[in-house]
């Protein structure tokens, strides 16, 4: 069981910048996959960034370029750094992670965060 805390959310101006953490409850060394997801009203849940435990990366192509996800093993954190952020951006962003890669790359994780909320304003 892995226990997910995500911070940082906040209000932010469209071009402004927010950084997301996710702290876990169990050694993220031995987690393959960590991911940034998120949910706008109305939406399905879609997939921001992830990162392996080997520190491979992917991203959204709608947030490329402006968003690095970034792993700090001795603290057990995940980050989610996003710049100039858009109001499109607004959303529900969750943690997830995915110990053993049990779904693959392509899928979420079974363990989740409650979730932050990032509004961005035009």
């Amino acid at each position: 069981q892995v226990h997910l805390v995500e911070s940082g959310g906040g209000l932010v101006q469209a071009g402004g910048s927010l950084r997301l953490s996710c702290a876990a409850s169990e050694r993220i060394i031995n987690i393959h996959v960590m991911g940034w997801y998120r949910q706008a009203p109305g939406k399905q849940r879609e997939l921001v960034a992830h990162i392996t435990s080997g520190d491979s990366t992917n991203y959204a192509d709608s947030v490329k370029g402006r968003f690095t996800i970034s792993r700090d093993n001795a603290k057990n954190m995940v980050y989610l750094q996003m710049n100039s952020l858009k109001p499109e951006d607004t959303a529900m962003y969750y943690c997830n992670a995915d110990p053993g890669l049990k779904y693959g790359l392509d899928s979420p994780g079974d363990y989740w965060g409650q979730g932050t909320q990032v509004t961005v304003s035009s």
